[in-house]
């Protein structure tokens, strides 16, 4: 059967990058696969946050966004990393397979670990060890990811394979990646090189879903473009990276193409296209951020929503760990 999983970590507000890279095309999802889990990754979340005062806030938002966004819990299982602990189980088998040489290539760990990397912790070096595990914990068959985490879900295929060649083979599938629309790898409105990102110091770097019409208008203002007219074809603006990005988010908020784009604005300075790109982005996201709000406000009704989720993701976690102990030879 095919099975979906995929997640956001809590670390913070949750934006425009959360829901075109991944949580809009989960909306999809939820009708055509024959079962759908989208897990809040607060164990994830922890090697990156100083504190934790927060934690159970942010998952509750990231659960609103889920619900607000359109996933429905009817047929689809949201729920908290934390709440199934096969996860770090699993995980724990896993790094007992996982050669060091694997890990020291992920480039993730490079870029967060910096200059620093004898003072990160061992949570950040064996991320994507627990990011396997979550995958494969639920015999996933397909995993939605962007750009920036495909190279980890290689990593859960390798573990996968290493697993079955040892233990038995087709005992974990080799789940398949999915990388969706033009907008996969959504990027700062301020520095087209790097990823929208909650950490930025800039506000004005990323669309976050409870803006207000008035900010995210601004925001969009603001972005960085630069002086040369929009050309008629989307690969005429190589070299041009925020020019880019603005027209991979028009394209996907508009379900067009980026040529399409072009086309439409093609000669036109970014005025217009910027009123335009603002008009789409608040009739999509403000009434995603009013129904964020109406859900926050009701605290019971998400924790049962996550509690819910939370004892199909045990059950399946349950079923599979006891194939998985009783293939390495652990007693049941």
């Amino acid at each position: 059967m095919q099975r979906v999983l995929s997640g956001v970590r809590p670390t913070g507000g949750i934006h425009l990058g959360n829901y075109l890279g991944a949580i809009r095309n989960w909306v999809a999802m939820q009708h055509q696969a024959q079962e759908s889990l989208f897990c809040i990754v607060d164990m994830h979340a922890l090697t990156t946050l100083e504190g934790t005062d927060d934690l159970a806030e942010n998952t509750y938002t990231i659960a609103a966004a889920y619900l607000a966004a359109g996933i429905d819990p009817a047929k689809a299982s949201i729920f908290a990393q934390s709440h199934v602990p096969a996860h770090t189980e699993l995980a724990w088998l896993f790094s007992c397979l996982t050669p060091l040489g694997w890990l020291n290539r992920m480039t993730q760990f490079k870029e967060k670990a910096g200059k620093h990397k004898e003072m990160a912790c061992l949570g950040l070096y064996a991320y994507p060890v627990l990011m396997a595990a979550d995958i494969l914990l639920y015999k996933a068959t397909h995993v939605p990811v962007g750009e920036d985490q495909k190279q980890h879900l290689e990593l859960a295929r390798d573990i996968a394979g290493a697993f079955n060649r040892r233990f038995g083979e087709g005992l974990l599938p080799i789940p398949e990646p999915m990388i969706l629309g033009a907008a996969t790898r959504v990027m700062s409105l301020r520095d087209g090189s790097s990823k929208m990102s909650k950490s930025d110091i800039s506000e004005y770097s990323r669309i976050e879903l409870m803006d207000s019409a008035d900010t995210i208008a601004l925001k969009i203002r603001k972005a960085k473009t630069d002086m040369e007219p929009l050309p008629e074809k989307f690969s005429d603006l190589e070299g041009r990276p925020e020019a880019q990005n603005l027209v991979n988010i028009f394209a996907t908020l508009a379900e067009i193409t980026p040529d399409a784009v072009c086309q439409q604005f093609v000669g036109s300075n970014f005025a217009p296209f910027k009123q335009q790109l603002a008009d789409l982005m608040v009739a999509t996201i403000v009434p995603i951020g009013e129904q964020m709000r109406q859900y926050l406000a009701d605290k019971a009704t998400l924790h049962a929503t996550l509690q819910a989720g939370a004892r199909r993701a045990n059950e399946l976690a349950h079923l599979h760990m006891n194939d998985i102990r009783r293939a390495i030879g652990m007693i049941q």
